[in-house]
């Protein structure tokens, strides 16, 4: 089961960083962020008050707050190195990120299996190959690559984050302190920029469905992820759960027209056998 939630926070993943790439393309990737996060948490506190899930253990629920202050940096230079470049380059570059949970994963002491081990060489293989050079297509810029590099470490960061402060205080209230904290952090950010341009709060106001439908899917992805990690190896959880750039990959071809070349489709199979070999191994 830790592989079939795993992969479902693949698939939501990509569908929530293809539908904040493209709104980030006419709205400012703060405004995006933080309104994104505010619906998510808007709803996790309604989800922890139903379950009456509010006596979590407060020592873990410190690396939560940890996360939800790394979380908005993240996802402010994700969905900008988004707008910047195509998002079929831009995705799977960061999941470079992926590193940061295997990493602590092996440093505790997990030790995948040889078909676990071949399926995350084979998956992060087939990721990286998922972006493939854009030979005469559109150029990704240095500060596109950049971002999304750093994005990357945010996303390891608060990926390991949270998967451990969910095993010890709760998967929703966990999501909840997670979000509510981004949507702080990234408030006070907004706040000082909108005194500036407050057009772009009325902007945000007319994309608020998208923004909410954004903000959803990406909690309900950590919601997955989390509940892998801690159902079996946060290795593999973490490997698997990296494949949703071929997700956004896809879905930048079928309705932006972003053209995928061999050497894409190449990385997009390797990502599948990968998987297949992660799920044997399981």
């Amino acid at each position: 089961m830790s592989a079939v939630f795993a992969l479902t926070a693949s698939l939501l993943w990509g569908v929530a960083d293809y539908g904040g790439g493209a709104i980030t393309r006419r709205l400012p990737a703060l405004t995006v962020v933080v309104v994104s996060q505010s619906a998510a948490a808007t709803l996790l506190a309604v989800a922890v008050t139903a379950t009456g899930g509010w006596s979590g253990g407060s020592a873990v629920l410190w690396f939560a707050v940890a996360g939800g202050v790394v979380g908005p940096f993240a996802l402010l230079a994700f969905y900008r190195a988004l707008a910047l470049g195509p998002m079929g380059v831009v995705s799977p570059l960061a999941t470079v990120g992926v590193a940061v949970p295997v990493g602590v994963g092996l440093a505790l002491g997990e030790r995948p299996g040889l078909a676990q081990s071949a399926g995350i060489a084979v998956a992060v293989a087939g990721v990286a190959l998922a972006g493939g050079p854009k030979r005469g297509g559109q150029a990704v810029g240095r500060r596109a690559v950049l971002l999304a590099l750093g994005a990357a470490l945010g996303f390891g960061t608060v990926l390991t984050l949270s998967a451990h402060a969910a095993g010890g205080a709760g998967l929703l209230l966990t999501l909840f302190v997670l979000r509510g904290c981004n949507a702080l952090v990234g408030g006070c950010l907004l706040l000082r920029a909108s005194r500036r341009r407050p057009a772009r709060l009325a902007a945000a106001a007319r994309s608020l469905p998208v923004l909410a439908a954004v903000g959803l899917a990406d909690v309900a992805a950590n919601g997955m992820y989390a509940t892998a990690a801690n159902a079996g190896s946060q290795a593999v959880a973490a490997v698997l759960a990296s494949l949703y750039p071929v997700v956004t990959a896809l879905m930048a071809r079928g309705l932006l027209k972003e053209r995928l070349l061999r050497v894409q489709l190449l990385g997009a199979g390797l990502a599948v056998l990968g998987t297949l070999l992660l799920a044997a191994g399981g």
